[in-house]
């Protein structure tokens, strides 16, 4: 029935998706399993909406809901007093979901790194708060504020220059990555010495009610602290307080795992980023500082009921389905993905537990991600702990998707401030636990370097 209806909707369309062909999709009937990556909320587009179409499985009433999120993410936030979205400030960093979430995918690199961008830093000083996180920056916070409304001073401008770095393949090719080096200039008020800076790019935003509906047992089978079986790879679950329960929970978001919930997410995104407050986040952004609350009285500025809204959105986007998956060129990247153990933390398949939303409960998926801690060297420290994170310590990110990026979002800045401009120079910034995967990557003949990037991009 599912493929019938797929079938029904192409014809409507006029897409066309038995076969692959200029349009770019793809047969169904080649792979029941993996070309729906995320199982019915599966949406078959390659188009620039390939991250931002509704999950195929919600009814009607539920469609209603998930547009009206789609309107809040995409809603801009200006100066308090106003009729509508009042109360940006008085500092932030942007002025909505979407300008971060672009298409609800990737923000790229800003050309202006003081504009308003995707772009923001963490901040903290050494030690743990109280729940084990970080601890806030004395008159900052935990994320520096770089805008700000009309008579209030922004917390600080950001800087950011480069040092080459050489990668030899073993076919003598070379590629040259850009190590970035963060300063921060013309601050308000006096930074500590001991201040630990981490930089953030906005990710992509599709998938997340799936990754939120994975059982905590099924992401601890994958758990190995002291690798115990010896394969080099240690994974770790981040434990985080959880501000609605007001409990500790696995952590599963943000570029650390140091987020449990898709809810705290989204509260936690309108008042660092926006300086929105809500009933989570009563306080703005700069409360107690000198460039701080604007003291209007307008708190909360974003009512619970378009909180609700603006998450079933995030939690109902569609995950686009893999391409060219019968491809010989992509099965032997998919075999080479494997035996240089890619797969180890990025795990292809997971399945998700029980649901009140439809297409989430007990579905099959291919994220590409075991949602684990894992040390990624030293080339990628930032070297700022968050809860069990260490500094030299990363998320595994979902790959679902990732091929798509050029088309829905014009760049291809990957990883945490986007400092790889291509899947190749993401690899060549792999270290720790995943040192041996990177060398033999570099050890691969062109051939299989090009047959492992394109199963890269068919997901």
């Amino acid at each position: 029935m599912y493929r019938l209806l797929v079938m029904v909707a192409c014809t409507f369309l006029s897409i066309g998706c038995s076969k692959e062909g200029d349009n770019g999709y793809v047969a169904i009937e080649t792979d029941p399993g993996r070309i729906n990556a995320g199982g019915e909320t599966t949406v078959f587009l390659t188009s620039s909406n390939a991250f931002s179409t509704p999950s195929p499985a919600l009814s009607g009433t539920e469609l209603d809901q998930h547009l009206d999120g789609d309107f809040q993410f995409e809603a801009a936030f200006v100066t308090a007093p106003a009729q509508v979205n009042g109360g940006i400030g008085p500092i932030f960093n942007n002025s909505s979901c979407v300008s971060c979430h672009p298409r609800d995918g990737r923000s790229r690199f800003p050309a202006d790194i003081n504009g308003l961008s995707g772009f923001f830093l963490r901040a903290s000083v050494p030690g743990q708060d109280g729940f084990g996180g970080a601890v806030p920056l004395p008159g900052f916070g935990t994320q520096i504020q770089n805008q700000a409304i009309f008579g209030y001073e922004a917390e600080a401008r950001f800087e950011v220059t480069y040092t080459p770095l050489v990668e030899t393949l073993a076919d003598g090719s070379s590629v040259t990555l850009q190590q970035p080096i963060y300063t921060i200039i013309d601050s308000y008020i006096e930074i500590p010495s001991n201040v630990l800076f981490s930089p953030r790019l906005a990710p992509p935003v599709f998938g997340l009610g799936l990754l939120e509906a994975i059982p905590e047992a099924t992401l601890l089978t994958h758990e190995d602290i002291n690798d115990s079986d010896g394969d080099g790879i240690s994974g770790k679950a981040n434990y985080v307080y959880d501000i609605e329960t007001q409990t500790m929970q696995i952590g599963r978001f943000g570029w650390k795992a140091n987020t449990s919930s898709i809810l705290e997410q989204c509260v936690a995104a309108y008042n660092h980023d926006m300086g929105i407050t809500t009933s989570f986040f009563p306080k703005e952004t700069g409360h107690g500082q000198a460039n701080g609350d604007d003291g209007l009285g307008d708190d909360p500025e974003l009512s619970d009921e378009i909180v609700e809204q603006v998450v079933f959105y995030c939690k109902t986007l569609g995950v686009p389905a893999a391409r060219g998956i019968d491809q010989a060129t992509v099965q032997k990247g998919e075999q080479l993905f494997s035996s240089i153990a890619c797969a180890s933390c990025h795990i292809p398949k997971m399945q998700t537990g029980p649901s009140s939303i439809p297409g989430l409960g007990n579905q099959t998926i291919y994220p590409y991600t075991d949602l684990l801690l894992h040390d990624m060297g030293e080339g990628l420290a930032d070297h700022r702990p968050d809860y069990l994170a260490d500094g030299n310590e990363w998320k595994t990110r979902p790959l679902w998707g990732i091929g798509l990026t050029q088309v829905v979002n014009g760049h291809m800045d990957l990883l945490h401030d986007g400092r790889a401009k291509n899947i190749t120079e993401a690899i060549l910034w792999h270290g720790g636990e995943a040192e041996a995967s990177k060398q033999a990557f570099k050890e691969l003949s062109a051939t299989d370097r090009n047959a492992l990037l394109a199963f890269i991009n068919s997901l």
